[in-house]
């Protein structure tokens, strides 16, 4: 995950007489997907033809940096295709199941369905609401704080504990982007990149409506591509490579807003890392798909609440000292 945008992050086996004889992945954007990753890697494809080829997403029927792969599946007859999930792209929809099954192919559609969504849940999301996947992410303290009233230095008050940390930058790795509000960055000057974990590092997202943040701030650093969300108009010679300025109205609606932006500029997903004002904005318009929220084992007596996600239900796990829960939004 992380290296197939703008494509989904397909998988694929071929399975003759219950021995898998081959497999694949979707490739980094331009390359192969799933499905001819799998039959290049089948050594001998006389064996196809007896084969039954399962893959999680309905197989693509129209050209785009590659041939169809429904084409290429129809080239080598196999006994049977089986289909986690039909692809919601109008491109395809249902296609690639009618130009199989009219190739003579036989085709089965919604094996381990909802397993198969949840995988894509970030393509989907894209397709079919127009927005990108949007999770929530804090750290709050054991009596509910997720930062102190007041600090010394222009540095992050760690809560969680550093495998948290770590687990965080894996996160970074296979989402598109991480979105901040001023007061973290004024306060923290963090780099939002991936510095504990390997892979690409998501592209910044920050809120600044009145343009308060310095120019020496991290973010203008020019390492990563940064999208600044403003209230203020920035004219095109005031636009960088890496460093891009929108505007939007920041008197209502601010998350859907927001949300316009990033599927403008082609963000698939996106992890809100806060603070308060920035994350309990999205929950309030319920622009959120799930919370990540860490509970360390510190506690500040007093300092800035954490949001009000207003849900019982979750999963949890402990990550060394730190619990974790995971939130839905259904």
């Amino acid at each position: 995950m992380g290296f197939t945008r703008p494509n989904p992050s397909v998988g694929a086996v071929i399975v003759y007489n219950d021995t898998i004889i081959g497999e694949g992945v979707t490739s980094a954007y331009g390359g192969n997907h799933a499905e001819v990753n799998a039959i290049q890697s089948v050594k001998d494809t006389s064996l196809i033809k007896e084969s039954i080829i399962y893959v999680t997403l309905e197989p693509c029927s129209h050209y785009g940096k590659t041939p169809p792969c429904a084409d290429l599946i129809i080239k080598y007859q196999p006994k049977k295709v089986v289909i986690g999930c039909i692809d919601s792209n109008c491109l395809v929809a249902g296609k690639g199941v009618d130009r199989l099954k009219n190739a003579g192919v036989s085709v089965v559609v919604g094996v381990l369905e909802s397993e198969c969504i949840k995988h894509h849940q970030r393509f989907f999301t894209v397709q079919e609401k127009k927005r990108p996947y949007i999770i929530l992410k804090w750290a709050e303290t054991k009596d509910g704080f997720i930062a102190p009233l007041s600090k010394e230095k222009q540095e992050p008050v760690w809560i969680s504990n550093q495998y948290s940390q770590q687990l965080v930058h894996q996160w970074r790795s296979k989402e598109h982007a991480v979105l901040v509000g001023t007061s973290t960055v004024i306060d923290d000057n963090p780099k939002l990149n991936v510095r504990s974990w390997i892979g690409q590092d998501p592209v910044r997202i920050v809120l600044d409506r009145n343009l308060r943040i310095p120019k020496t701030a991290t973010i203008f650093d020019a390492s990563i591509q940064t999208i600044v969300i403003t209230g203020l108009g920035m004219k095109p010679q005031q636009r960088e490579k890496k460093l891009v300025f929108e505007e939007i109205n920041f008197s209502k609606n601010i998350a859907i807003q927001i949300c316009k932006v990033l599927q403008e500029n082609h963000i698939q997903s996106v992890i809100i890392e806060g603070g308060l004002q920035t994350l309990q904005t999205f929950i309030d318009e319920n622009l959120w798909d799930e919370a990540r929220v860490f509970i360390g084992d510190k506690e500040f007596k007093e300092g800035i609440p954490s949001p009000n996600l207003n849900r019982s239900s979750c999963e949890q796990m402990d990550v060394h000292t730190d619990v974790l829960k995971r939130y839905v939004n259904d």
